[in-house]
């Protein structure tokens, strides 16, 4: 089952590296199928040709002691092989989860009370992330939302030195989100007046 199993996991972890990215590349997309079938084909080969054979020897010895031990005959190399086969497929499976795990947890969490700020916040991420600024990127995880309007909010990322701030005004009326500079540098705190 491990060659089977083998090209089949392969070929699912490609698509899940290629739409669940566990890293980001510097243009932000993550990366495409042709990257996630080398990374796929090289870490499934290292399961396979390495760890695999590794784990089976050792569980092949531990049974062989027990059967020793209740005086029974060791295992045979056929029950040698099939305990190799089963334990590369399972190394294959538990490959392709970790794949699925660490793709979610490279996702972006925003957290956001109604569709329309989810919308405004990711309006904004992406404005951040065309800018270049590198300090907006870096300062992004201080954005804060002021609601003016059911569907116009100000969102304030603060600055390096955490006085000014860089303020978008967001309306999601728009389909995608219409996004404008605010003139005003002033915290949202300050610019409701509390």
């Amino acid at each position: 089952m491990q060659w089977p199993a083998f090209v089949v996991l392969t070929i699912a972890d490609a698509l899940v590296l290629d739409a669940l990215p566990p890293i980001s590349t510097t243009d932000g997309t993550g990366l495409n199928l042709i990257e996630g079938v080398l990374i796929a084909t090289f870490a499934n080969l290292f399961l396979v040709g390495a760890v695999a054979p590794w784990l089976a020897r050792r569980l092949a010895d531990r049974r062989a002691a027990a059967l020793a031990t209740a005086g029974a005959p060791p295992p045979t190399q056929a029950a040698r092989d099939v305990l190799q086969d089963r334990t590369a497929t399972a190394l294959l499976i538990a490959g392709l989860l970790a794949v699925i795990v660490s793709g979610l947890a490279n996702r972006p969490l925003i957290v956001s009370e109604t569709d329309a700020t989810e919308a405004a916040g990711r309006a904004v991420l992406d404005y951040v992330e065309r800018s270049g600024n590198e300090e907006l990127q870096r300062n992004a995880e201080t954005a804060n939302i002021l609601k003016q309007g059911d569907d116009y909010f100000r969102i304030c990322i603060a600055r390096d030195d955490r006085e000014s701030f860089f303020c978008l005004l967001v309306d999601t009326d728009y389909d995608p989100p219409k996004v404008t500079k605010d003139p005003s540098a002033e915290s949202n705190e300050a610019f409701r007046g509390g």
